[in-house]
């Protein structure tokens, strides 16, 4: 396990971390959209690695005394882009890469790595995915090279579908989401699990857009409203998630939403309180719960940026590849892998565990709901969220068809 420290402790590494030769870092490649469009998911996601990766530094580091060294590369959510990213990684030696944005790019990383690995063995790579979340990924697609730290959407829609079956009055919902793998695999998932949950519950609308070039989302907004719906159900996230709500504010639509992403940067400045006690949204942790290590973590991040921290997996992630590395004793990437497969970690929420047939985390997940009633905030909204349902990390477990094919 590793060691606490304060956020105080956590600041001097953050400023210590210039000074690190990078032949002594344990270099970590970050590859995310730092421009166009969606540069503010991956900004934020930047943001995150490097105070999660402070406290692991200023603990001592990895493998005696290492430091790790988050290496931010622009793919501007495009997948040739990160294609191209890819081969410079390859060209300059690095051993490990993340991304979390689109799972369209994470599908592209894991092709580009198992191609690195198979003609490059003296050169492998390992992938740490925190926010792509196509089912694909970790089932028909799985990698040995692959390892998911967020739950996927069929994951997510199964805990989120539980707790809608839940709400008697509900009846009619309208599915929203981006046209692409992430976005498919979510309106399939709705159809499929509200059917068998609720097969009263009537889906009145459907809606796929094109992914970050969106402008105007009134004319969707238009057709929700017109279709009688009582709630929508979308995964949108970034600046589509954003525009939707606000388009849907200035309309005055007067509807439910159940979310995954509605926590993101700006999105909760923008419903203000046309979302109090209506935006439902699945995540691994939230700013209310009741946990001091968590806690003083949050308040420390937002200290050191003026900003909310969103996404405690990405400390899970870092910590569970921090063990990893020190129980291999090594930067292998293979043995680093070797020790991830079936990994466990004692999390402050609870017991986490890495899968083993299909390297898809499991952990704990919380339904929560925006209320004006809560101790934290998000965005200095006086609107945070609070718990409605809680569902332990073996209750969302789901089978998988992966075939993983191991070195």
């Amino acid at each position: 396990m590793l060691l606490k420290f304060k956020p105080i402790a956590i600041v001097a590494a953050l400023l210590l971390g210039g000074q690190v030769h990078a032949e002594e870092a344990l270099r970590l490649a970050f590859v995310d959209p730092l421009s166009g469009p969606l540069a503010s998911s991956g900004q934020l996601g930047l943001k995150h690695y490097q105070y999660a990766a402070a406290e692991i530094n200023a603990a001592g580091g990895v493998l005696g005394g290492r430091m790790i060294e988050i290496v931010p590369f622009d793919n501007k959510a495009n997948p040739q882009e990160t294609s191209l990213v890819l081969r410079r990684l390859a060209d300059e030696g690095f051993s490990f890469v993340s991304q979390g944005n689109s799972s369209a790019v994470a599908a592209a990383i894991i092709d580009a790595v198992e191609k690195n690995n198979s003609r490059n063995p003296e050169h492998k790579m390992m992938y740490m995915n925190y926010s792509a979340v196509d089912p694909a990924l970790t089932n028909e697609k799985c990698s040995f090279w692959h390892f998911r730290f967020d739950t996927e959407v069929n994951m997510k829609t199964a805990a989120m579908t539980t707790f809608m079956a839940t709400q008697k009055d509900l009846k009619k919902v309208y599915l929203i989401n981006q046209d692409y793998s992430f976005g498919r695999a979510v309106g399939e998932a709705s159809h499929k699990m509200l059917n068998e949950k609720r097969p009263d519950i009537e889906i009145v609308g459907e809606e796929y857009h094109p992914l970050a070039k969106v402008k105007d989302f009134s004319p969707y907004i238009a057709k929700i409203k017109a279709s009688g719906a009582q709630a929508v159900m979308t995964g949108n996230f970034g600046a589509d998630l954003t525009l939707l709500v606000k388009a849907a504010r200035d309309a005055g639509l007067d509807v439910d939403w159940y979310t995954y992403y509605s926590s993101l940067l700006g999105t909760v400045t923008a419903m203000g309180d046309a979302g109090v006690d209506r935006v439902y949204e699945l995540v691994e942790w939230h700013e209310n719960i009741d946990n001091a290590e968590l806690t003083e973590f949050a308040e420390g991040y937002k200290a050191e940026y003026q900003d909310d921290w969103r996404y405690m997996r990405v400390r899970t992630m870092l910590h569970m590849f921090a063990n990893a590395l020190n129980a291999a004793g090594t930067d292998d990437p293979e043995a680093v892998a070797k020790a991830l497969d079936n990994a466990s970690y004692d999390s402050p929420l609870g017991p986490v565990r890495m899968q083993s047939e299909n390297h898809q985390i499991i952990m704990p997940q919380y339904v929560t709901l925006l209320s004006r009633d809560v101790e934290h905030d998000l965005e200095g909204t006086g609107i945070g969220r609070k718990t409605v349902a809680s569902f332990q990390a073996e209750q969302v477990k789901l089978p998988t068809t992966c075939d993983m094919k191991r070195p």
